[in-house]
């Protein structure tokens, strides 16, 4: 049997306001201490000196900016060594009217489930094909996470073990938040079928 030495509360939310009882929930020493005391082999400071790359802190968020021919490898290290064990969110931004040598600007969004810390990693790609290694076999919460992007953006996500549009229909053939795409789009709406509530 294991030895219990701890609960975690949890606090039952209704109409904003917490409700009572309170549920505990007693976990063993074990997953406690894992859970708490998770251990990281290198910092990040000592991931970005080795990358030779600099951490920026904009309100109060940290941000790197990662080359696209070590992204695999950088976000491995900041999952296995850093500790960063949960992708929160993907997102984009197309750059073409910044002027910049960059198009696409891939945004990942990572939580240190331990102590709380988190990390904005930027990776930039380009036209004429866009695309980047899937990070479903690190997180799997990059999975509609990164379609969601392909969707709207354009960007190709390779590994990805279900790389279809989330949003659109499949035959649509324009990605409509690129900078390019016209702000009332190219009449695609007209060639697909109206689906009212009662048929939906």
């Amino acid at each position: 049997m294991l030895e219990v030495a701890w609960g975690l509360c949890v606090e039952i939310f209704r109409s904003g306001r917490a409700s009572s009882p309170r549920v505990t929930i007693e976990l063993p020493i074990e997953l406690r201490e894992s859970f708490l005391t998770a251990k990281t082999s290198r910092s990040l400071d000592e991931l970005l000196a080795a990358w030779g790359v600099a951490c920026h802190e904009f309100r109060g968020q940290l941000q790197v900016t990662i080359p696209a021919t070590r992204f695999a490898e950088a976000m491995k290290q900041l999952r296995d060594e850093a500790g960063f064990d949960m992708l929160s969110d993907v997102t984009a931004a197309d750059l073409l009217e910044y002027g910049g040598e960059d198009r696409y600007r891939v945004v990942y969004q990572l939580i240190n489930m331990a102590t709380g810390k988190r990390l904005e990693v930027r990776v930039h790609v380009n036209d004429p094909e866009p695309k980047l290694p899937s990070m479903y076999y690190l997180w799997r919460s990059a999975d509609w996470l990164e379609r969601e992007v392909y969707d709207m953006f354009g960007v190709v996500f390779e590994g990805h073990p279900n790389p279809k549009r989330l949003l659109l229909p499949d035959e649509f053939q324009s990605f409509p938040l690129r900078k390019d795409y016209p702000v009332q789009g190219r009449g695609e709406r007209h060639n697909f079928p109206v689906i009212t509530r009662a048929e939906s």
